[in-house]
C-alpha cells in the first residue's frame, strides 16, 4: 500500500473513531439524564453505605436484622359498662432509636367457653420504652372475659426516632368522683421543639403490687411545642371498689343485731352482745382519716343511730353505749330493714363521692320480720344495695345462724364470715379492715405516644 492510500485509511479511521465517540457521549448523556439515577434509599438495591436493601447507613429505614423485636408485657380487659370492655396491652420496645408507625396487632378476648371476640388494628410504637395498645368498648356479647391476649404481627418498617417517652412529662394528676362518674385530670408538658399531632394518651391505674385495675384513653389533636395540655380521662361507672388503695376513702355502715337472742349466753356482762360491741367499737375506731362511719341497729325494727360522719371516735363511743331493749327479748329480727336503712344512708347526700360504700352486718339469728317471707325481703334489700354500688360484708354469729342466708346477703362468699364463738368476732372485724384497702398507694401511669419524632421516609 502506497503512502497516499495508507494516509487515507488512517484518516477515515480517525473520523470513524471520533464519530463513534461523539455518539457514545450523546448516548451516555441521554442515558444518565433519562434512565440512570444515583444510589439512593429507594432504588430497591443495596448500594452506597446501606447495610441492607434501602436500609441502614444514611437511609431513614432501619434494617430489620438490626432491630430487637418488641415483646408484649401483659394484656387485660376492664369492664366499661354491662357487656362492654376496654382491652389494654403493654408493648416493650428495647430499641434506643428504632420506632414504627405501623405495628399490626390482634387483641383476643376469651372466657371459659373459648374465644369471645377479636379486634385487629395497627398502632404507633415509639422507641426505647413501654407503650400501651388500647381497644375501646369491645362488645363481649354478654360474656365476661377472663383472659385477654395481645399478638403482634410482622413489622415491615422501622425508622429512626429522635425522641421517645422523654418527649412528654406528666406534671400533675388528680382522680375525682371515684364513686360516681370517675374523672382523672392530668397536666402534660411537651418537651419537644416541634408540634405533635394526634397524640394518643392512655391512663392505667395499678394497685400497690403492680396489677392493672382499670384503664382509659383520650386524644390531644394538636400539642404545641414546649407547652402544657390538659388530658381528661373518664369512666361511665364508679371505680372506687376497683381501686382498693387506702388512698381511696371508705364510707362504712355498721349494722348490728340487737335482738333478744344476743343476750342468750348469760354471763355478766351479758354475752354475746358485750363481745360484739367491744369488737365493733374497735373496728369503728380503726377507720382512717377521710373515712366516714354510720351506725344502724336492728331487732323488730331497724334504727339509724348515727348518720355518716368523720367523727369515727364518736361513733365508736355510740357503739360502746348500745344496749338491748328488754322488750326485744321476745321480739323479732328485721334484717331486711337494717339493709335498707344502711343502704339509704350510704347513698344519701352525706356520702363522699370519692369514697367506696361498705356495709358490714352482724347477726346471730334468722330473719323473722317484717313479713311472711323475711329472708326473701332481706335478700331483695341486699340485691338493691349491691345494685347501688354497696359492698356487703356479713358476719353470722353462733351455731344457730343460717349461714347459707348470710352468704347470700354478702357481695361474695369470701365476704361472708362465720363466727362460732365471740372470740372470732374481733379477728373477723380486723380481717374486714385489712380487706377494705390494701397497703401502699395506687399507681396511675399516663403514657402519651405520637409519631411526631419519627424520621420521614
Amino acid at each position: 500500500m502506497d503512502i497516499s492510500r495508507r494516509w487515507a485509511f488512517y484518516r477515515r479511521l480517525q473520523y470513524g473513531t471520533g464519530f463513534g465517540v461523539f455518539w457514545l457521549c450523546i448516548f451516555s448523556l441521554v442515558y444518565v439524564g433519562f434512565f440512570h439515577s444515583p444510589a439512593n434509599c429507594y432504588d430497591g438495591r443495596q448500594n452506597a453505605d446501606e447495610r441492607g436493601v434501602d436500609c441502614g447507613g444514611g437511609c431513614a429505614l432501619i434494617c430489620a436484622f438490626d432491630v430487637k423485636q418488641p415483646t408484649v408485657q401483659w394484656s387485660r380487659s376492664f369492664r366499661v359498662t354491662e357487656g362492654q370492655y376496654n382491652a389494654v396491652g403493654y408493648i416493650e420496645n428495647n430499641n434506643l432509636e428504632a420506632a414504627s408507625s405501623e405495628v399490626p396487632y390482634t387483641m383476643s378476648l376469651y372466657d371459659a367457653e373459648g374465644l369471645i371476640t377479636e379486634r385487629t388494628g395497627t398502632t404507633i410504637l415509639p422507641s426505647d420504652s413501654v407503650y400501651p395498645v388500647f381497644e375501646a368498648r369491645i362488645d363481649t356479647l354478654g360474656r365476661t372475659p377472663t383472659q385477654t391476649f395481645l399478638k403482634l404481627g410482622e413489622i415491615t418498617q422501622w425508622v429512626k426516632a429522635q425522641s421517645g417517652r422523654d418527649q412528654f412529662t406528666v406534671q400533675s394528676r388528680q382522680l375525682l368522683n371515684a364513686d360516681a362518674r370517675p374523672r382523672l385530670e392530668a397536666t402534660i408538658y411537651n418537651e419537644a421543639l416541634t408540634e405533635a399531632k394526634k397524640v394518643e394518651v392512655v391512663a392505667t391505674i395499678f394497685d400497690a403490687r403492680g396489677n392493672a385495675l382499670t384503664s382509659s384513653r383520650t386524644f390531644i389533636d394538636n400539642f404545641a411545642p414546649r407547652s402544657l395540655e390538659e388530658a381528661v380521662f373518664t369512666w361511665p361507672e364508679p371505680i372506687a371498689k376497683t381501686v382498693r388503695s387506702c388512698e381511696i376513702p371508705t364510707d362504712i355502715a355498721l349494722a348490728i343485731d340487737l335482738s333478744g337472742s344476743m343476750n342468750n349466753d348469760g354471763d355478766t356482762p351479758p354475752q354475746p352482745i358485750t363481745s360484739v360491741l367491744d369488737a365493733a367499737e374497735s373496728f369503728a375506731s380503726r377507720m382512717q382519716e377521710g373515712d366516714q362511719v354510720a351506725l344502724v341497729t336492728f331487732a323488730t325494727q331497724a334504727v339509724l343511730n348515727s348518720t355518716l360522719t368523720g367523727n369515727v371516735g364518736g361513733v365508736a363511743q355510740a357503739v360502746a353505749e348500745l344496749t338491748i331493749d328488754p322488750a326485744e327479748e321476745t321480739g323479732s329480727t328485721n334484717t331486711g330493714d337494717a339493709l335498707v336503712q344502711a343502704a339509704l344512708e350510704l347513698t344519701s347526700d352525706r356520702h363522699n363521692m370519692e369514697a367506696r360504700k361498705i356495709l358490714v352486718l352482724l347477726t346471730d339469728g334468722l330473719a323473722t320480720a317484717p313479713d311472711e317471707e323475711p329472708e326473701a325481703y332481706a335478700l331483695a334489700a341486699a340485691k338493691a344495695a349491691k345494685a347501688k354500688g354497696v359492698t356487703i360484708y356479713t358476719i353470722g354469729l353462733g351455731e344457730n345462724v343460717n349461714m347459707d342466708f348470710v352468704k347470700q346477703l354478702a357481695s361474695s362468699n369470701e365476704q361472708a364470715y362465720a363466727a362460732l364463738t365471740t372470740a372470732d368476732i374481733d379477728r373477723i372485724y380486723r380481717t374486714i379492715t385489712a380487706d377494705l384497702c390494701e397497703d401502699g398507694a395506687a399507681v396511675i401511669e399516663i403514657i402519651p405516644k405520637t409519631d411526631a419524632g419519627f424520621s420521614s421516609l
